[in-house]
C-alpha cells in the first residue's frame, strides 16, 4: 500500500497527487512541492489515503516541506507582481496590433517563469511579443492560448441562477455536455436559456442527466413513467395523464370528474384498453375457388392444317402465280402440284459439304496474294435482246 495526498494549486483547479514521505500533513495545509514548472506552493485538499499502486505506475514525487509564513508572504508578493505584468503585457499587445485578449497572468513560486493566458479566434504569431516581454521582465516567458470555458473559470462570475460559477467554485475538470441532455430533461432548446456566460452549454445540465436516462446509482427499482395522454387508474379514480415531471417523478392527471390531481409514478397504474382485432371487426367474405371463377374454355371448331401442308400450300400458291401465270395454269391444280414436287426435291436434296472455317482461313493465309483463283468473266448480254433469248443463244 502507498500513502498519497491531493494538492490543488489554484481555486477549482485540477488535483495532483504526491507522496507525503516522512511528513505528517493534514487537510487544509499549504505545502511546497516540485512540479514540471518548478517549485510550486499548493493547498492540500484530500487527506492522506492508502491505495494500492498500479504495476505500471510511475513513482510519485515527494513533498519538499510544509509552507511557513515566509513562503505564504512570497505568494502574496507574486500576486501583486502579476497585476503589474498584466498591465505591461496589454500595452505591448496594443503596440504590436495583435488580435488577442489577455485573460490572466501567473508567476511561478520561484519566479523562474511567467505564464500569460490569452484567447483568440485563430493562430497568433506572437514571437515579437515574447521578445519584448523577455527584455522587460528578464525571465522565461510563456504564452498559452485557452478556450472560452477556461476563461470563465479563471475570471469567475455569477451564473443565471444567481450563484457563483460552478467551474470557478468546485469543478476540477470540464465534462462534455450535449444538447441531447437538455432535450431529455424537457427543457427549452433556446440557446440563450441553456447557455452559460461562456457561450457554451451550461455544466449543470450534466448533473441530472443520469437520473433522466435511468442510470442513477441511487435508483433501486426502475419504474417506467406513465405515457403522456394515456388512461391511468389512481387512488382517486380514473383519468388522463396531462403532464409529467421527470425530476420529481410525478404525473398530473385529469380525472373523469374534472378534478386535477398530482400522483407519484409508483401510485399510478396504466389502464389496459381492450382493442378488438381487425380480423374480428371485418366481416368474413366467402370467396369462390379459383377453378370455379375461371371462365370455361372456348370450344374450338375445325381442324388445323398440318404445318407441312400449309408451307407447301403457300409455296404452291406463290409458284403458281409467278411461273405459270402466263400459261393460264395459275388457278388450276397443275401449278400447285408442280411446285409441291419442286419443294420436295429441294428438301430431299442434300447440302453440299463445306470446308471447316478454320481450314479455309488457314488456306487463305497460306495462299499468296498473286496466286488467287481468277474470277470467271461475266456473260455480256447483247443490247435489245431479252435475258431468256440471250441464254439460249449462249447454250447453242
Amino acid at each position: 500500500m502507498e500513502t498519497i495526498i491531493g494538492v490543488r494549486f489554484r481555486t477549482a483547479g485540477k488535483i495532483y497527487h504526491f507522496s507525503p514521505g516522512q511528513l505528517t500533513i493534514a487537510k487544509g495545509q499549504h505545502v511546497i512541492v516540485e512540479t514540471a514548472r518548478g517549485m510550486e506552493c499548493g493547498r492540500v485538499v484530500t487527506g492522506p489515503e492508502e491505495i494500492e499502486p498500479a504495476p505500471d505506475a510511475q513513482p510519485l514525487k515527494v513533498i519538499q516541506r510544509i509552507a511557513n509564513a515566509h513562503d505564504l508572504q512570497r505568494v502574496e508578493d507574486n500576486r501583486k507582481h502579476e497585476k503589474e505584468a498584466r498591465v505591461i503585457c496589454k500595452k505591448k499587445i496594443r503596440e504590436h496590433g495583435l488580435p488577442m485578449k489577455l485573460v490572466s497572468v501567473e508567476y511561478t513560486f520561484d519566479l523562474n517563469k511567467i505564464i500569460f493566458y490569452f484567447t483568440a479566434d485563430g493562430r497568433i504569431d506572437f514571437r515579437d511579443l515574447v521578445k519584448d516581454l523577455a527584455s522587460v521582465f528578464r525571465t522565461r516567458i510563456e504564452l498559452r492560448q485557452i478556450g472560452v470555458r477556461d476563461e470563465a473559470k479563471m475570471m469567475g462570475g455569477i451564473g443565471c441562477c444567481g450563484r457563483p460559477l460552478c467551474c470557478a467554485t468546485f469543478l476540477g475538470d470540464f465534462e462534455p455536455v450535449s444538447i441531447r441532455m437538455a432535450k431529455e430533461q424537457n427543457l427549452s432548446l433556446n440557446p440563450t436559456k441553456i447557455s452559460g456566460i461562456c457561450g457554451r452549454l451550461m455544466c449543470c445540465l450534466k448533473y441530472e442527466s443520469d437520473c433522466y436516462c435511468g442510470q442513477c446509482p441511487k435508483q433501486v427499482k426502475k419504474i417506467q413513467p406513465p405515457q403522456q395522454g394515456g388512461r391511468v387508474v389512481t387512488v382517486d379514480g380514473e383519468g388522463k395523464v396531462i403532464s409529467l415531471n421527470q425530476q420529481r417523478r410525478t404525473a398530473t392527471i385529469l380525472l373523469d370528474n374534472s378534478r386535477t390531481v398530482v400522483a407519484a409514478w409508483e401510485d399510478v397504474i396504466e389502464q389496459e384498453v381492450e382493442v378488438e382485432s381487425a380480423e374480428q371487426k371485418a366481416p368474413e367474405v366467402k370467396r369462390e375457388p379459383r377453378e370455379e371463377r375461371r371462365p370455361p374454355k372456348r370450344a374450338r371448331t375445325g381442324s388445323r392444317r398440318p404445318r407441312e401442308g400449309r408451307e407447301h400450300g403457300n409455296r404452291s400458291g406463290r409458284n403458281g402465280s409467278n411461273g405459270n401465270g402466263s400459261n393460264g395454269n395459275g388457278s388450276n391444280g397443275n401449278g400447285s402440284n408442280g411446285s409441291s414436287e419442286q419443294a420436295r426435291e429441294h428438301s430431299s436434296r442434300s447440302r453440299r459439304s463445306r470446308r471447316p472455317r478454320e481450314n479455309r482461313s488457314a488456306e487463305r493465309q497460306s495462299r499468296p496474294h498473286n496466286a488467287r483463283r481468277p474470277r470467271a468473266p461475266r456473260e455480256k448480254q447483247e443490247s435489245g435482246q431479252p435475258k431468256e433469248q440471250a441464254r439460249q443463244d449462249a447454250k447453242s
